[in-house]
């Protein structure tokens, strides 16, 4: 344990365990792993290293029902995540876990065993009253649809051995761990220090809120940006690193400092603000700033805010005394031209003339190349964010097609193909049905299993292309609806993804069959052929239908083309 006056009492499970390591190592070795997942390694990161301190491990049944009845360990202190190792039940046969057993916990990335779990307890959840208590029960909360559908069905609760370290490799000398951090505050002389928590990138605003916030303290600022697991849609932390980098030396005299959190978010408003404020309090912050729907996922599929506005706010001043650490309320900050200066809202009179862009906004003029002025944001700070966002006709993109054998997908696909390569701009790839079985997947069969790999393999390779730039044609068969709403997620984490379902009747499809593979599967020379003994799932949001019988190749490329240059991906080229 190590005492310091930036932040109390510090549980340091690696510096506590450094003289035992390689005799937990050797231990580890011959003991049965769990290996963790990446959002579990996030958690095991900040136990092992004091951030979610008072913890030493992972929750039991009894203090895993006391955060989430009443943001309280079984002893009475506070916190309010419950932080859970959850295995299946397939899991705990295998490995034979069960109160008393020490199980190694292993790294996915590179198969080292970081620490050993002695198990108190193996315990199954009340998912419905996680979901209700800690993030308000509404299904569409991002956390508590993971709940459901990705958490496995228990919970392993134990404390932790330490052996190492989890690896980086990005942004090395950024990742403070709280001894460090608490330490590089006492060398610089730092008795006050503000703590700003972003997910996002930082303009113009943000910094002037955060030096308002530390000179009406006479504190100084750190920024201590999650690089863990956020909202799915977030900018990457790659790009986020490089943008506080170029805003660091616009603070005044070395005012701030910069170190990145490996934290997984859950994205829970005023359950998450608390555990915020107690992971700051550990990292030696005594100032915390609370924003407005802090930690909020935004709104549902209705319009409707997951939290009020304030009630993160509330949450945390609730709990202030307890917490140690000071809340300071995040200002909305606005630019007055007249004066080219940012003030909080509350504090401009009525009829000085104000400015502001929305994040809405921001994001338009960055897909659309539009100008992003000064008083906005920085011009380094610009540079950056442009260089992460080319302009929606630098981007990359997926047209997925889906249809019957001889629909005519395949000669939309090669005729869309050859569209593309004429207009030139962006490197296009063709990933036709035939030939992607024969190159990627030929090791499979037309199960439905067999089937969602195939889609799910296009859909990666599809996903790696557009993240790059490219034009994808796509043209599966993809009988299926879940595997086509799948490979439209992976798709859309780095571009857009355009369903076009190719709706030529089966009777037309099996009535222009020159190659006669219908008549086959009809005798019965081909199992489990789509449309004659295997089903076909109609698309229910396809981007576009087209219908060969109706119409033809060439009407459908440009129906396709008139669809791609309307959301502006073929306006340059």
């Amino acid at each position: 344990m190590a005492n310091a006056p930036h932040g109390g009492v510090l549980k340091d499970l690696i510096a506590r365990d450094a003289p035992r390591r390689e005799e937990l190592s050797a231990e580890a070795e011959k003991l049965q792993a769990i290996v963790l997942t990446e959002r579990q390694l996030c958690d095991l990161e900040l136990i092992l290293n004091g951030g979610f301190s008072p913890l030493e491990g992972f929750l039991s049944e009894k203090d895993y029902n006391g955060v989430v009845s009443d943001n309280r360990l079984a002893d009475g202190a506070l916190f309010s995540m419950p932080i859970t190792l959850d295995v299946s039940q397939q899991t705990i046969d295998n490995l034979g876990i069960k109160a008393g057993a020490r199980v190694a916990l292993r790294d996915f990335r590179d198969d080292r065993n970081l620490a050993i779990i002695t198990v108190e307890d193996v315990y199954k959840p009340n998912k419905e009253k996680e979901a209700k208590e800690v993030f308000g029960g509404d299904p569409e909360h991002p956390a508590v649809k993971y709940l459901y559908e990705t958490v496995q069905e228990f919970y392993v609760g134990g404390k932790l051995d330490a052996i190492d370290r989890l690896e980086h490799y990005d942004y090395v000398g950024l990742r403070y761990t709280p001894a460090e951090l608490r330490l590089h505050f006492d060398k610089l002389g730092w008795s006050k220090v503000v703590a700003f928590q972003t997910r996002n990138p930082m303009h113009r605003a943000h910094r002037e809120l955060t030096v308002r916030a530390a000179r009406a303290r006479q504190a100084n600022v750190l920024i201590h940006p999650v690089v863990g697991l956020t909202k799915p849609g977030d900018i990457d932390h790659f790009t986020r690193v490089r943008v506080y980098q170029a805003l660091l030396p616009r603070y005044p005299n070395g005012m701030a400092v910069l170190g990145l959190l490996p934290l997984a978010m859950r994205m829970g408003g005023p359950r998450e603000a608390i555990w915020h404020a107690i992971i700051r309090k550990n990292h030696g912050a005594t100032h915390f700033i609370v924003g407005r729907d802090h930690a909020g996922p935004g709104k549902n599929s209705k319009g409707e805010e997951f939290y009020g506005p304030y009630d993160a706010q509330y949450a945390v001043e609730k709990y202030k005394d307890e917490l140690g650490i000071e809340v300071v309320p995040f200002q909305m900050m606005t630019y007055l031209p007249d004066s080219d200066e940012y003030k909080p809202k509350d504090e401009v009179k009525e009829g000085i003339r104000t400015l502001d862009i929305s994040g809405t906004e921001l994001r338009k003029r960055l897909r659309t190349g539009a100008e992003i002025p000064e008083w906005f944001s920085y011009p380094e700070v610009v540079r950056v964010l442009r260089e992460s966002h080319p302009p929606r006709s630098k981007q990359g993109f997926t047209v997925f097609l889906t249809g019957l054998t001889n629909s005519g997908k395949d000669a939309i696909a090669r005729a869309l193909n050859v569209t593309l390569n004429q207009q030139g701009g962006r490197s296009v790839s063709l990933l036709l049905g035939e030939n992607v079985r024969s190159e990627l997947s030929g090791e499979l069969g037309f199960s439905r299993e067999d089937r969602d790999r195939n889609i799910g393999r296009i859909a990666f390779v599809a996903s790696e292309l557009t993240k790059a730039g490219a034009a994808v044609i796509a043209a599966p068969i993809a009988p299926f609806e879940d595997a086509r709403k799948h490979a439209r997620e992976l798709v859309e984490k780095y571009g857009s993804f355009y369903l076009i379902h190719v709706a030529t009747p089966l009777e037309y499809a099996e009535k222009t069959d020159r190659r006669g593979i219908y008549a086959k599967a009809r005798n019965g020379e081909i199992k489990g052929f789509t449309g004659v003994d295997d089903p076909y799932e109609t698309p229910k949001k396809a981007d576009l239908t087209v219908d060969i019988s109706q119409s033809n190749v060439r009407t459908a490329v440009h129906q396709i083309v008139l669809l791609l240059e309307a959301e502006g991906l073929l306006d340059q080229l």
